[in-house]
């Protein structure tokens, strides 16, 4: 988030002596509730998800390509799979990777996330922590429906609601690869010391919200970053199978290390490995490990390889550590 440092000491000057309180202000780690969800059968989830497609489909605020997609086999499959997309984007992100898992036998749920999507490229601005994860638990409740082993793939933004699916009660993900998991900001951009007056702040709206040259809204930024704090510590034990987890050194929004250490900490709570997926710098792919189309053929091979660290079944996945 290039020039958020700016912004926050430009927010400081505003509260002045107030600063120190910030640090006394207490940001909620319980964690967001969502009312537990029914459990639906695959009819019911089908229908469910395609009269989200259809509301989508019939308002003119929502673009065609970003609606939300289901690719389906006609009936239950033994695999399922909920794509959640990242920040600022839509469900075509996860084109080429949805159709990877649909080839495999997957059923798979990708829906459009709240404020996200739209004719007007600014609301996105305007989410919230909590829309966000209602928005998550109804995906599952779906996805959970598709298939008899289900698990999420998550990107940036979206790599935060994956994990918060992964350790709230009343869910069973089995497994989690995340993309470009955004636990935190890159350190050169926000240091650790100023996450918090950024939470409170920005996150509770008290200062106006600013725009980064990426076209973020911190205001929306830090709803991402409350849910990654209500995430529980330590970890729960969920009966979680596989856990990967792909990055890249070109990353310049998310803090690499703890893009690692979270998941790493939920994969030892269920005693299992965390396979860790560094992609080569010479591919040139930033912070959107998903934008794969300009690799040409190499883009099938990575989407193949994102398939198979979400199995489990790749033993070529990079566990190098991260040094910034």
């Amino acid at each position: 988030m290039p020039g958020i440092i700016a912004l926050l000491v430009g927010g400081f000057a505003l509260v002045g002596v107030a600063v120190a309180g910030l640090y006394l202000w207490p940001v909620p780690r319980r964690g967001l509730r969502v009312a537990p969800a029914r459990p639906l059968d695959f009819d019911t989830a089908t229908r469910a998800a395609e009269a989200i497609m259809a509301a989508e489909a019939a308002d003119p605020e929502v673009r065609p390509e970003s609606r939300s997609r289901l690719l389906s086999h006609g009936s239950r499959t033994g695999r399922a799979v909920l794509l959640l997309h990242g920040y600022t984007l839509a469900p075509e992100q996860y084109e080429g990777l949805a159709e990877e898992f649909f080839d495999r036998g997957y059923n798979v749920w990708v829906p459009r996330a709240p404020q996200h999507g739209t004719v007007d490229r600014r609301a996105h601005h305007r989410v919230q922590a909590g829309e966000l994860t209602t928005y998550a638990a109804r995906a599952w409740a779906v996805a959970a429906a598709l298939g008899d082993e289900v698990g999420v793939v998550g990107i940036s933004g979206g790599a935060v609601l994956a994990t918060w699916l992964a350790q709230v009660p009343g869910t069973v993900v089995r497994h989690l690869l995340l993309l470009s998991p955004f636990f935190g900001p890159d350190p050169r951009q926000a240091p650790a010391y100023a996450v918090r007056p950024l939470l409170v702040l920005y996150g509770r709206r008290i200062l106006r919200d600013r725009v980064t040259s990426r076209g973020y809204s911190v205001a929306a930024v830090t709803q991402y970053l409350t849910i990654a704090r209500t995430l529980p510590k330590p970890p729960r034990r969920t009966g979680l199978r596989t856990a990967a987890v792909a990055i890249s050194p070109l990353d310049g929004v998310v803090d690499l290390r703890a893009a690692v250490d979270v998941p790493r900490r939920i994969a030892d709570a269920n005693a299992i490995p965390l396979e860790v997926c560094t992609l080569p710098e010479a591919l040139g792919v930033g912070h959107n490990t998903l934008n794969l189309a300009a690799l040409g053929a190499d883009g099938g091979e990575w989407r193949r390889r994102y398939v198979a660290l979400y199995e489990g079944a790749t033993a070529a996945a990079s566990d190098a550590p991260i040094s910034r």
